[in-house]
C-alpha cells in the first residue's frame, strides 16, 4: 500500500467568476489522466469542488480530511485564474507545509504570473502526466526533480525549466480513471439545454489526439498542445470506446478534441472499427474542421452513430478568414457538406464570430449573411475573444481595440472586449442575441428539429429564446448604468 497521498483539485470556479455563461458540466478527464499515470506510486483522492458546487469551508473540510501529501491545482483557462489562487490560498491555510502543484492552461500559459502567488509552489507547465510522475518521485527522494515542464523556487529565484516536452506516443497513456470519481453522477445528467448535449445518457467524452496544425488567430492551443498533430491509434480510440461501453454502460460519446477529422483514414478506421464491433452508439463531434470532411467520411460518421456536428466557419467574408483568422475554409465546400450531412440525417450547427480588429460592419453583416446562405440547422453567433498570447491580442495591440477598462481575469463570454471606430461592444450584443433568434427561431420546422436537439417542447424552447433575450438586456443595463 502506498503512503504517499496526493489530492488532485478542481477549484469552484463559482467563487470567483460571476459569468454563468462560463460554467459548464464537466468531467474531470484530465485529473483522472493523472491519477491513473501516478497511482502505482502514491494513493490518489480527486476532490472536484466545483461539481457539487462546494464552498469554501466544504472544500477545507474534504482537504483536510484527504491529508495530503501534496496537492494539486488545476486551472482550465486564465479567466479561472483567481479561483485557482483562491484554492491555493485554502489549501495552505490548511496545509501550511504541504507543497502544492498548480497546473492546466492558466499556468502552461501563464508561469510568471502563477508563482508570484506565494502559496503555489510549483508550477506545470505543458502536458502534466510525467512531470507530475517525476515530481513525486522527487518528492519520495526516489528520483530528480523534473529537467523540464515545471517552475519552482530555489531560495528567493523562481526557476523556470521551459514547458514539458511534448508526449508523442499517446497510446502509452493508460485509460482515465474514473474509478476515482463519481462517474454516474457525471455522465448521467446531461449538461445545460444545448444542441449541442449527449444524444442519451449516461455519456462519456472521449479525446483522440492533442496538438493543433491550423494556427487560428484567436486559440491558444499551439501554446497548450503545440503546432503537431499528436493522434492516439485508431485501435487505442476503439479500446477506450469498448471500455466505457461495457464497464460503465456509455450509451453516446461526445468526441471532443479539434482534430478527430485530421487524419482521414484515421478518422475512418475509427468509425468503421465502431460498426464491425458493435460499438456503432449516437454520438457528436462538437469541433469539426468542415475542411476536412468528404461525402464518403459523412457517410462512415452516420453509420457509426454520428447525430450531430458543430462546423467552424467564423467568417462569412475571405479578408477576415483569410487575412485575419488563418482559417482554410472553403465556402463552397462547406455548403456542399452541409448540404450531404444533413441529407444523411446529421443535425449541423455553425460557429461564426463577429467583432475582430480592423473588420467592418459591413463584413460583419455579411457574416450573418452568410450564416443564413450556409442553411445549417443552427447557428451560434460569438464575440471574438482576446486571449493573451495568441495573433489576436497581438492584433488588439497594435489596433487599440481593446475596450476600455478591459482585464483579461474579467472576459465574459457572452459580451465582447474588442471595439473600433465601426462598432462597440454592445452593439454586438444586440446583434448576437437577435440575429441568433431571428436565424434560428424563424422556420417552424427549424424549431422543431432544434427542440427535439436540445430535448425541451416548443414551450421550452420559447423559454430559452425569452431567457436568451432578456440576459442581454440586463447586461446592457448594468453597461448603460456603469458608464
Amino acid at each position: 500500500m502506498n503512503t504517499f497521498k496526493l489530492a488532485l483539485v478542481v477549484p469552484n470556479y463559482r467563487w470567483t467568476q460571476l459569468d454563468e455563461n462560463a460554467f459548464w458540466h464537466i468531467t474531470p478527464y484530465n485529473l483522472c489522466m493523472l491519477a491513473a499515470t501516478v497511482r502505482d506510486l502514491c494513493d490518489v483522492q480527486i476532490i472536484d469542488a466545483y461539481a457539487p458546487d462546494m464552498t469554501e469551508s466544504e472544500f477545507a473540510g474534504a482537504l483536510r480530511a484527504a491529508a495530503p501529501d501534496l496537492v494539486g491545482v488545476t486551472v482550465m483557462m486564465d479567466q479561472c485564474a483567481s479561483a485557482g489562487h483562491t484554492t491555493a490560498r485554502l489549501a495552505k491555510s490548511i496545509l501550511p507545509e504541504t507543497p502544492l502543484i498548480m497546473g492546466g492552461v492558466y499556468p502552461t500559459v501563464n508561469p510568471d504570473q502563477v508563482m508570484a502567488d506565494a502559496n503555489v509552489d510549483y508550477a506545470a507547465v505543458g502536458e502534466g502526466e510525467d512531470v507530475l510522475r517525476e515530481l513525486i518521485g522527487f518528492l519520495l527522494d526516489s528520483g530528480p526533480m523534473p529537467a523540464r515542464g515545471i517552475s519552482y523556487r530555489e531560495g528567493d529565484r523562481i526557476v523556470h525549466t521551459g514547458r514539458a516536452d511534448f508526449i508523442q506516443d499517446l497510446d502509452r497513456l493508460p485509460l482515465p480513471a474514473y474509478d476515482l470519481i463519481d462517474f454516474d453522477g457525471y455522465t448521467g445528467r446531461a449538461p445545460r439545454k444545448s444542441v449541442d448535449g449527449p444524444r442519451a445518457l449516461p455519456y462519456a467524452r472521449v479525446i483522440t489526439s492533442r496538438g493543433c496544425p491550423v494556427d487560428c488567430v484567436f486559440c491558444q492551443v499551439k501554446l497548450i498542445m503545440g503546432r503537431k498533430f499528436r493522434p492516439r491509434s485508431a485501435e487505442r480510440v476503439l479500446e477506450e470506446i469498448a471500455w466505457l461501453k461495457n464497464h460503465y454502460g456509455v450509451k453516446s460519446i461526445i468526441f471532443d478534441d479539434d482534430n478527430l477529422f485530421t487524419d482521414r483514414r484515421r478518422a475512418k478506421d475509427i468509425f468503421q472499427g465502431m460498426i464491425d464491433r458493435g460499438l456503432a452508439l449516437p454520438w457528436v463531434s462538437t469541433a469539426t474542421a468542415v475542411f476536412r470532411l468528404d461525402e464518403e467520411l459523412l457517410s462512415l460518421m452516420r453509420r457509426s452513430g454520428c447525430e450531430y456536428m458543430c462546423i467552424a466557419i467564423e467568417s462569412g467574408t475571405e479578408r477576415v478568414l483569410k487575412q485575419v483568422i488563418g482559417k482554410p475554409v472553403d465556402y463552397e465546400q462547406a455548403k456542399r457538406m452541409v448540404r450531404c450531412a444533413r441529407s444523411l440525417g446529421i443535425y449541423v450547427a455553425a460557429n461564426f464570430i463577429v467583432g475582430f480588429p480592423t473588420e467592418t460592419w459591413d463584413e460583419i453583416r455579411q457574416t450573418i449573411r452568410f450564416a443564413e446562405e450556409l442553411d445549417a440547422d443552427y447557428v451560434k453567433l460569438f464575440h471574438a475573444i482576446p486571449l493573451r498570447h495568441t495573433r489576436l491580442w497581438e492584433l488588439c495591440e497594435r489596433h487599440g481595440a481593446f475596450k476600455q477598462g478591459f482585464r483579461q481575469e474579467e472576459i465574459r463570454w457572452s459580451t465582447g472586449q474588442i471595439e473600433s471606430q465601426d462598432f462597440t461592444s454592445e452593439d454586438l450584443t444586440i446583434l448576437r442575441a437577435y440575429e441568433w433568434d431571428r436565424i434560428n427561431f424563424t422556420d417552424p420546422e427549424r424549431r422543431r428539429r432544434t427542440a427535439a436537439m436540445m430535448n425541451v417542447n416548443e414551450a421550452g424552447l420559447l423559454e430559452i429564446r425569452r431567457k436568451t433575450l432578456r440576459d442581454t438586456q440586463t447586461r446592457l443595463a448594468a453597461v448603460v448604468a456603469g458608464s
